[in-house]
């Protein structure tokens, strides 16, 4: 007579140990939804993060008001993050979005431990201003505490138009702190852009960003990246965009060659496979084993990149490969922390920091 298997009479037991942020992740609750996505509240303990990565990159800390973006762009390497919550399906990134509970709260803490002389860059894995931004209002709340501040060096980066309804904050953390703007414009061609980045804005609307947010005094270049082989690396399109650049009044322009992590590569290489065909071969070749490009091709770029900026007078403008410009003196206004969090993941401030009209 053949055995057959009981069911476990505890079936909890069979459910993995989570710990860290898959825990919190677990523990996450509803916040919102929109088309195909999700949005969880996450408790977290910090959204100061400590930057080490081998790229070298040139800040210190890093801050993520989200995890998870809503853009889905075909190339992102911050995918990986949401592994660490147990959510490997590479889709998951743009599906579920988790929003930082407390996070001005916990940012006004954490700024008392840090050296302000350190590099600040918010939005290096997520999008700061994606689309849940216009009713979440995280970024917002982390802007107006650094305006309350002097002295801190803050970049931010996006692809998003809606930074420029933070204008009055921007402003006010310009005058006390050194801030530096990042608008990620990949391509100019729309077509391309909506098959490589498929919910963020145009590119001609991210130009118009930048036009007006240096008609607002702000420093802001353009972030060119990443370049893909064989698709947006050419003389001619790189020439294209820095014209395009200096003619929207940007500070510096910058272009580095694709990233491509493992947990990238399905959602990247199949976009090649479906649009460029006849590229495939070349990518496997560049990055079945590595996640960066050949030296000799970094260093072929970053020649024709030098060249296009100072064609433009691009370069010039440029400080550098730092986030942000040396702080300047500043005068530190009064500022009193609230006594207690929020107790949601959107609340704001016990009291607002500057009254503001702003959308």
């Amino acid at each position: 007579m053949a055995k057959t298997t009981s069911p476990n009479l505890f079936p909890i037991l069979d459910q993995p140990h989570l710990t860290g942020i898959a825990r919190l992740a677990a523990e996450a609750t509803h916040a919102d939804q929109g088309h195909l996505i999700e949005f969880r509240a996450l408790n977290v303990r910090s959204v100061l993060n400590h930057t080490t990565s081998r790229r070298g990159l040139p800040f210190a800390w890093s801050i993520n008001p989200y995890r998870g973006c809503e853009f889905a762009c075909r190339y992102c390497y911050a995918r990986y993050t949401h592994e660490f919550m147990e959510l490997r399906d590479p889709a998951s990134f743009e599906r579920i979005i988790f929003l930082k509970k407390n996070a001005a709260w916990l940012l006004q803490q954490e700024l008392r431990h840090i050296d302000p002389a350190d590099e600040i860059a918010l939005g290096t894995a997520t999008d700061p201003y994606q689309p849940i931004e216009r009713r979440a209002r995280i970024t917002r709340s982390l802007l107006e505490v650094f305006a309350a501040h002097s002295g801190y060096r803050l970049g931010i980066v996006t692809k998003s138009t809606l930074i420029a309804r933070d204008t009055d904050l921007l402003q006010q953390i310009a005058r006390r702190n050194s801030l530096t703007v990042h608008i990620t414009i990949t391509t100019e061609d729309t077509s391309l852009a909506r098959k490589l980045e498929p919910r963020a804005p145009r590119p001609d609307l991210r130009f118009a960003t930048v036009t007006r947010l240096r008609a607002a005094g702000l420093r802001v270049g353009i972030l060119c990246c990443p370049l893909l082989p064989g698709i947006t690396d050419s003389e001619e399109t790189l020439d294209g965009m820095a014209r395009r650049a200096a003619a929207h009044g940007a500070c510096f322009f910058s272009a580095n060659p694709l990233f491509l992590k493992p947990c990238s590569r399905p959602t990247f290489l199949s976009f090649v496979r479906e649009h460029f065909p006849t590229l495939v071969a070349d990518y496997a070749r560049r990055y079945s084993h590595a996640d960066f490009v050949s030296p000799a091709y970094r260093t072929e770029i970053a020649t024709r990149v030098a060249r296009i900026c100072r064609r433009y007078n691009l370069g010039r403008r440029s400080v550098g490969e730092m986030m942000t410009i040396p702080p300047q003196p500043a005068a530190a206004l009064p500022f009193t922390p609230p006594r207690k969090p929020p107790t949601s993941a959107t609340e704001p401030l016990q009291r607002p920091l500057f009254n503001s009209t702003a959308g």
